[in-house]
């Protein structure tokens, strides 16, 4: 069963990948243009329309799997400043401050940034340096000695 699920893991990290950006792209097209039932935000203004402009682009950039890594390093890095400017005045727990979708966001982009697009990604048709890191670390791993569980 591990192997099978192990076999899996580049096409579902695809997947996490492209669903976790779309719905940032969706956020930044929200606060953008007023669509999807947001609320359109004035062109400009610090810091609500530039966070969605980074949501729209790295979400978009995210989701194609172009640029993951250094989309998804300042997506990240945008709802941590979300999260602990805007959030955690208001109260300690993200569950109180309304900041859970920041924080999560945050984290889910960090992932990113260390895993890398998986197998599905247009980095990958592109050949970028980032594929080639991806490719040294796996043959670095596959050279490692096996640990018995």
């Amino acid at each position: 069963m591990l192997i099978r699920l192990n076999q899996a893991q580049p096409y579902v990290l695809s997947l996490f990948r492209f669903v976790v950006g779309l719905l940032f792209a969706f956020h930044g097209a929200a606060t953008l243009f007023g669509v999807l039932g947001g609320t359109q935000a004035e062109t400009g203004a610090w810091p609500g329309w530039y966070a969605a402009l980074i949501q729209l682009v790295c979400g978009a950039l995210v989701a194609l799997g172009l640029g993951t890594r250094a989309a998804a390093f300042l997506a990240s890095g945008s709802m941590a400043y979300a999260y602990f400017k805007v959030h955690q005045p208001e109260a300690f727990l993200p569950l109180q401050n309304g900041g859970e979708p920041s924080a999560m966001f945050c984290w889910a982009f960090l992932l990113l940034v260390f895993t890398g697009p998986g197998s599905v990604a247009l980095d990958r048709l592109f050949g970028s340096r980032s594929t080639a890191a991806d490719t040294e670390g796996a043959t670095r791993q596959n050279k490692a000695p096996a640990v018995p569980v």
